[in-house]
């Protein structure tokens, strides 16, 4: 008896109440209705602005590839530019050695190998320029944070602050790109308060 019921039950859990009749309708409709609502024409509208995303997709790509092989070729060399300043600095830094020598100074070959230096640096200067590398201009320049680095102040009344009056090391651009800063010493003018008041403090220590 309990298995004919079972059975009953599983046959009218089977079969579709006029309920779910309903929602198989409604969906099927729904179905229907949406396929209806998608035009030939929205299909072409649909599909034309697929192409023109992938198409501008397309031209970023390219633009990007060009950019990176234009920086390429005209900064290829620029690590390497970087690493030859070195060179300069150390050929400065001989002359620099050698004109503080009091005892070379007074040498007969002297003036002969300051002379070779200067044509040394000369050349090197002249090669870097033909390789779009130039100095940057420092000396009586208002100090610019983009290529000069202030290592130093210098009091100067004569001067406006911020006015470059000494080149510590030599700064260089690769055509519109800082290959280096320049270091540079600025001027600062004298705050004539706090120099009297120093003036004064050292004449009381003086009197006691």
């Amino acid at each position: 008896m309990e298995k004919e019921k079972t059975e009953d039950q599983i046959i009218n859990n089977t079969e579709e109440t006029p309920e779910n009749e309903k929602n198989s309708e409604a969906k099927t409709l729904s179905y229907e209705n949406n396929l209806e609502e998608i035009t030939p024409e929205d299909k072409i509208k649909e599909l034309e602005e697929k192409i023109v995303r992938q198409y501008a997709e397309m031209e970023n790509q390219r633009r990007r590839y060009e950019k990176e092989r234009d920086d390429a070729y005209e900064y290829g060399g620029f690590s390497f530019a970087k690493e030859t300043l070195n060179l300069i600095d150390n050929l400065e830094r001989s002359k620099l050695t050698l004109e503080n020598d009091e005892n070379l100074k007074s040498s007969e070959g002297y003036e002969k190998i300051i002379d070779h230096l200067d044509i040394i640096y000369k050349d090197m200067i002249s090669i870097l320029k033909k390789n779009n590398i130039h100095p940057i201009e420092s000396i009586g320049k208002k100090l610019d944070p983009n290529l000069h680095q202030a290592m130093m102040e210098i009091e100067d009344d004569n001067k406006e602050n911020g006015i470059i009056l000494q080149e510590i090391q030599k700064g260089f651009m690769m055509k519109d790109r800082l290959l280096r800063p320049a270091l540079v010493g600025v001027a600062k003018k004298v705050d004539k308060k706090q120099q009297n008041l120093a003036e004064n403090d050292e004449n009381n220590v003086e009197k006691k």
